[in-house]
C-alpha cells in the first residue's frame, strides 16, 4: 500500500495536544462534596454506564487517524515488470608512457585520463570492463570485470613508471583483443587512449586492429594532446625541470585503426574535450534492455472515511444517549 498524499499524515500530531488537553481536563471533571464518610459509596456497585466515559474521547481520537489515513489516499498497487539486460563487454587499453605527464590536460595528460574513465566505467553498471595499460610494453591491469569499485580502485594505482617507457599501440592494442576475444558477449568494444606513435613492441598497430575487426572488436580510438607544444616535467640532475614536447602524433594510424573496426576516432585536447568524448562513446554503446512493465493503482480510502463515520455516530450515540445521565 502507497499513498498518493502522505502529507496529511501529519494531521496525527494534532492528536498530541488533543489527549493532553483531555487528560487535564479529566483532573478537574469530579466535583467535590464534604462528607463524614464515604464508606457507604465505597459498597455500592457502579453503573455499567461508567465505564464507557472514556469511550467518545477515543472514539474520537480513532475518527481523526481514521479520517487522515483517508486524507492521505491510500493505494493499492497490483504491478509486474519483466526485464533483460544485455551488457557490453569494454576493454580499456591506456597510454602510460612518459609523455602522458604533459601538463596541457590538467593535473597531467594520465591524470585527466583515469579521472573521466573512472566516471564512465561507474555510470556503466551492466557492463563488463577491464584494463590494458601499455608504454614499451603492456599487461592487463584488470580482467573484464563487473565489479567496478575494484576496477576504479586499481585505475588509481596505475602512474607512469610502472613499465618500461615507450609507446607500444600495436602491443597494447592485441593485448586488449587477448583478453575479450573469448567472451560470449556479442557487443564487444575497445577504448585505445594514447598521445604518441607506435614505435615499441613487436606487433604493428593495423595488425592489432585487423585482429580486432576478426573478432568483431570495435575500436574507439582517442588521440590526447593539445595542438602546439607542451610542456613536462622530466628528472635532471638538477632536480625536476620543465622541458618543452611536440603533441604531434600518429593521427592517421590511429584514424585507420577506428575505421576498420567499425569504431571513431576522437582527439582530446582539454580536459573538457576528453570528458564529451566518453560521453559520445557511452551515448554510442548503450546497453540494450527491454522492458515490459504493468501497473494499476486502486483507491482504497473510503473503508478509512466509512470507519472514521461510524466512529463519530457511535461517539453521538453514546455521549447523548448512554453516557449522559451520568452527568444528570
Amino acid at each position: 500500500m502507497t499513498f498518493h498524499s502522505p502529507a496529511y499524515l501529519f494531521l496525527l500530531l494534532l492528536l498530541i495536544p488533543v489527549i493532553g488537553w483531555y487528560i487535564y481536563q479529566f483532573k478537574h471533571w469530579d466535583p467535590t462534596v464534604q462528607l463524614s464518610s464515604t464508606a457507604a459509596f465505597s459498597r455500592r456497585p457502579r453503573a455499567w454506564r461508567t465505564y464507557l466515559i472514556h469511550v467518545p474521547f477515543a472514539l474520537r481520537v480513532l475518527a481523526i487517524i481514521l479520517l487522515s489515513l483517508a486524507l492521505a489516499r491510500p493505494q493499492l498497487s497490483n504491478r509486474w515488470s519483466s526485464q533483460s539486460t544485455e551488457g557490453i563487454d569494454i576493454m580499456m587499453a591506456l597510454d602510460i608512457s612518459g609523455t602522458m605527464q604533459a601538463e596541457d590536460l590538467r593535473p597531467t595528460r594520465l591524470d585527466a585520463a583515469k579521472a573521466v574513465a573512472e566516471e564512465f566505467v561507474l555510470a556503466r553498471p551492466n557492463d563488463q570492463i577491464g584494463l590494458v595499460v601499455f608504454a614499451g610494453e603492456s599487461f592487463t591491469q584488470c580482467p573484464l570485470t563487473t565489479d567496478h569499485a575494484v576496477l576504479v580502485n586499481l585505475f588509481r594505482s596505475v602512474q607512469f613508471g610502472m613499465i618500461e617507457d615507450g609507446t607500444a599501440i600495436g602491443l597494447g592494442l592485441a593485448n586488449a583483443v587477448n583478453r575479450m576475444k573469448d567472451s560470449p558477449t556479442k557487443s564487444k568494444v575497445i577504448i585505445l587512449l594514447t598521445d604518441g606513435s607506435n614505435n615499441r613492441g613487436d606487433i604493428d598497430p593495423l595488425t592489432a586492429a585487423q585482429i580486432a575487426q576478426t573478432f568483431g572488436i570495435r575500436v574507439y580510438a582517442i588521440g590526447v594532446g593539445s595542438y602546439g607544444e607542451a610542456k613536462i616535467k622530466v628528472d635532471t640532475p638538477y632536480g625536476k625541470q620543465y622541458m618543452t614536447i611536440s603533441n604531434e602524433f600518429d593521427e592517421t594510424t590511429l584514424r585507420k585503426i577506428a575505421a576498420q573496426t567499425g569504431g571513431e576516432y576522437f582527439r582530446a585536447t582539454d580536459n573538457k574535450s576528453l570528458k564529451a568524448i566518453y560521453e559520445q562513446i557511452d551515448q554510442l554503446e548503450k546497453s540494450k534492455i527491454r522492458v515490459k512493465e504493468f501497473s494499476k493503482r486502486t483507491e482504497n480510502f473510503p473503508p478509512f472515511l466509512y470507519a472514521a463515520l461510524l466512529c463519530l455516530l457511535l461517539d453521538i450515540i453514546i455521549r447523548y444517549f448512554v453516557t449522559r445521565t451520568i452527568a444528570n
